[in-house]
């Protein structure tokens, strides 16, 4: 059996020293780096966003009600009158398998004729779901009137639904679908990617520390004047001129690391489901907080005034109403705190629930408490 070599120090200096060594240990962890492409984009590699109109068919009578939605039958009529079929004028069509729908979809960036892309179908007339459909072909056009795509296929719908004798179940939603690969790009968005010798980074979030990191790391790796930052968000790089090359020196950049700017304290307020979000850099100054819950309780109940026997006079119905005022009693509590474990421990300590919380934050930032950036949303 082996035993550890004695080092000749004692047990609690051993215990400090390893105390001390770790907290030098911690302290000299680097912060976690982040590579180029995760904080910043290139301008004009972006979505484009498409659109367009067209026909679900194939419903098992789901679909439209023609009298309420004219424009159902109207795109119908033209329709068949392109494919060669005429539709007497005054002819009375009721289906109620097919709908109106609209067609959105995300172009991504550097798309090329001949690629699939996703698409969203939604009804926008009165069809009950459009389980079971298929689109018709539609063509997909940009915010500039230009055609940059066209879908067509089978509708996907995870929702599920029945009805008989006036009840009704349904699971997700019914009116809406998707068509994966359903549309087929037919034009590419023109990008000048470095035809002039030069780029434009643009960050995520504006920080001004974090563009002078990310132009002093280009720079060191490729050389001074590379990189230069125009303000708090965009960057201008200089690019090669051959189009390899430049693919190379995009990618390099990009898996270049560097370690951002801490973010901005800030807690994020939502009022209407109660939510509170606060990030690492939130901190709470000391600071005494009373809370207490006030309750106002008003019942009315009805009073019946009969008249007397043998006389004229008739009933009479009046209310009367109780007020009742509650508070509870709250006493003041120390607040603190230097870390956002801290922050939270002194926010528990109170004993708040989160609605009460949306109050005391505010009270707070009004005091001058809370060394954070409160954003109701």
């Amino acid at each position: 059996m082996r035993y550890p070599v004695s080092t000749g120090i004692a047990g609690p200096a051993w215990f400090g020293f390893f105390c001390a060594w770790v907290g030098l240990w911690a302290f000299s962890v680097p912060v976690q780096a982040e590579r180029i492409k995760d904080l910043a984009s290139i301008q004009g590699i972006r979505t484009n966003q498409l659109v367009g109109y067209g026909l679900v068919v194939g419903l098992d009578g789901t679909g439209d009600q023609t009298v309420q939605t004219p424009f159902t039958i109207q795109s119908l009529n033209n329709m068949l009158m392109q494919l060669g079929v005429n539709v007497p004028p005054g002819t009375n069509m009721r289906l109620r398998n097919v709908a109106a729908v609209m067609v959105t979809a995300a172009l991504p960036p550097l798309a090329q004729p001949g690629q699939t892309i996703d698409v969203t179908v939604s009804s926008m007339g009165n069809a009950r779901s459009l389980r079971g459909g298929t689109l018709l072909m539609t063509p997909l056009k940009g915010i500039d009137g230009q055609l940059y795509g066209v879908a067509q296929g089978n509708l996907l719908v995870v929702g599920i639904g029945a009805a008989a004798s006036g009840s009704k179940v349904q699971v997700n939603h019914l009116n809406a679908g998707r068509i994966p690969g359903g549309a087929t790009v037919e034009r590419a968005v023109p990008v000048a990617l470095g035809q002039d010798g030069m780029i434009r980074l643009e960050l995520n979030t504006i920080d001004f520390s974090t563009a002078k990191r990310i132009v002093d790391a280009v720079n060191t790796r490729f050389g001074m004047g590379t990189a230069a930052a125009l303000d708090g968000r965009a960057i201008q790089v200089r690019t090669p001129a051959e189009s390899d090359h430049r693919v190379a020196f995009l990618a390099e950049m990009e898996s270049l690391a560097i370690n951002p700017a801490q973010m901005p304290a800030r807690v994020i307020v939502n009022s209407r489901t109660g939510s509170v979000v606060m990030n690492q850099a939130a901190t709470v100054d000391q600071c005494a907080i009373a809370h207490g819950n006030l309750t106002v309780v008003i019942s009315t109940e009805p009073v019946i005034s009969q008249p007397g026997p043998f006389s004229s006079g008739r009933t009479v119905q009046a209310q009367r109403s109780t007020i009742e005022i509650k508070q509870e009693s709250g006493m003041l509590t120390m607040v603190e705190g230097a870390s956002l474990a801290e922050v939270v421990k002194a926010l528990n300590a109170i004993g708040a629930t989160p609605q009460d919380l949306l109050a005391i934050l505010q009270a707070m930032k009004s005091a001058g408490a809370l060394r954070a950036e409160l954003e109701i949303i």
